[in-house]
């Protein structure tokens, strides 16, 4: 029998663990492939008419809180961190590539626009050493189900967090208590199935003194970024402000699919004919028999003398479909999300009318821009206190891409503007959106190729008529 010590350096415990795995996602990959080939499960009748009506409904539900969090999400991307003097920090960029913030930062955008906060956790790195010896600092992105932070009433800044989570390695749930000087390690008191048990005997301290672990990171080492609170409220996700209609949304799809499929194509009905009727032998029941089977190769003929056939007319479905215009465009409206993402009758718009739909759009993402900034800053700040940098990084500025859209046509002739009037080009790069690393690479390059056409101009040049001297320039031959 292989060992099952739940360690992760036992290669026995980790090839069932791995391989467990492996079998669980086999059945999500096989089907999300077959719908990539275009070959996905036929359709199935339902077992029950309850199941019949679930399976309607489900059909019903269409995403638009996922687009309105995600709008907001591809709009913020931090680009870097540079110093008080706008040039970047060799430092905070190391520390940055080392914790992949650039792709890491958008699971707490993400987590922040879906669930209303996300959290960044700074700790050592368990492999990587600064120069003086002390550990790397290590940025993580961290779930909200799994972290809070508590705020001093009297000043609003973070004095304790909680970050707990359990193990499916060992079947236990971990919890870290985080205070400014120590933290305090405990785990569940027993194995659970997933779900972390809160009662006043669900917990045991595992710490080796009761004082805590100690750290030199003078500050709690969980950093929130929450989306957009009010004073005073707690944090709402960014499609908060729309769930009645989202939910109206799907109510009136529901009704339009009923109508369509009910309703939508012609039913037939017939008079003056006389069914056949049958009684079942063993359950005694009478059955109706049905011999008017639509088709395209069928007739349908009756004996009967005054038998008539016809049909119903069909329901009109451009009300529910202008009605589901209607509560989309509300939707996008309140949660100042731009209209062309329903594009709707939006042909062939120019740049100005797309600039115009952005405009609330851009303002909101601003304002996430500027309070996850601070959020940011204070990430960098723990960081160089983790790896002994004494540099005070709360004067250090985030870079951010522009959030508005711009063709390269229209940047390329702002940029041409703004060079026209001495702006450097160090500057006119970080408007450009480019990275605090391509704007030094941008900025040597030009000063680099301005040395080397100034070093090959000739020592004396030729006289010309507009450099002679001016006793051999007015005395001309």
């Amino acid at each position: 029998m292989l060992d099952e010590t739940p360690e992760l350096d036992n290669p026995d415990f980790m090839l069932l663990r791995l391989g467990r795995r492996l079998r669980k996602r086999q059945g999500a990959l096989d089907e999300w492939w077959r719908y990539y080939r275009g070959r996905p499960t036929m359709p199935q009748l339902p077992r029950n008419a309850q199941q019949a009506f679930e399976e309607f409904q489900r059909k019903a539900r269409t995403n638009f809180c996922g687009i309105i969090a995600n709008s907001t999400v591809h709009r913020l991307l931090a680009l870097g961190v540079t110093g008080p003097d706008g040039a970047p920090d060799e430092n905070a960029s190391r520390w940055w590539q080392l914790s992949r913030l650039d792709s890491r930062q958008k699971q707490v955008w993400r987590c922040a626009m879906a669930q209303s906060t996300g959290y960044m956790l700074v700790g050592p790195h368990p492999t990587r050493v600064e120069d003086n010896g002390r550990p790397s600092p290590l940025i993580t992105a961290e779930h909200p189900s799994e972290c809070i932070v508590e705020y001093a009433p009297e000043t609003g800044e973070p004095v304790v967090g909680l970050k707990a989570w359990h193990s499916d390695l060992d079947g236990y749930g971990y919890a870290r208590v985080l205070y400014d000087d120590r933290s305090f390690p405990y785990r569940t008191a027993e194995r659970s199935g997933g779900r972390l048990p809160w009662g006043p005997d669900s917990w045991v301290y595992v710490g080796e003194g009761d004082e805590g672990e100690p750290h030199d990171l003078d500050r709690m080492p969980l950093v929130e970024f929450a989306r957009m609170p009010d004073l005073g409220e707690d944090p709402e996700p960014e499609f908060a402000g729309v769930t009645d209609v989202q939910d109206r949304v799907n109510l009136g799809v529901l009704n339009r699919m009923a109508a369509s499929r009910y309703s939508g194509f012609r039913q037939k009905w017939i008079k003056g004919h006389k069914f056949a009727k049958r009684k079942d032998p063993e359950t005694g029941l009478t059955t109706v028999e049905q011999p008017f089977v639509p088709g395209p190769d069928n007739i349908w003929v009756s004996e009967g003398e005054n038998a008539q056939f016809g049909q119903l007319e069909a329901t009109d479905l451009t009300g529910f479909l202008k009605e589901h215009a209607s509560d989309v465009r509300d939707m996008l409206i309140i949660s100042q999300t731009p209209a062309y993402y329903y594009a709707g009758d939006l042909v062939n718009i120019s740049a100005d009318t797309v600039a115009a739909l952005d405009l609330l759009h851009v303002a909101k993402v601003r304002e996430h821009i500027a309070a996850f900034g601070e959020g940011l800053e204070d990430v960098m700040s723990l960081a160089a206190a983790q790896a002994g940098v004494l540099d005070d990084y709360t004067e250090a500025t985030v870079r951010w891409a522009d959030p508005q859209y711009l063709s390269p046509a229209v940047q390329a002739d702002a940029a041409t503007k703004l060079a026209s009037i001495g702006y450097p080009l160090d500057v006119i790069a970080e408007r450009l959106g480019e990275t605090p690393q391509q704007v030094r690479r941008i900025s040597g390059g030009a000063a680099a190729a301005k040395l080397l056409a100034a070093s090959l101009l000739p020592a004396n040049p030729a006289p010309t008529a507009g450099n002679l001297p001016d006793d051999e320039g007015a005395g001309g031959g």
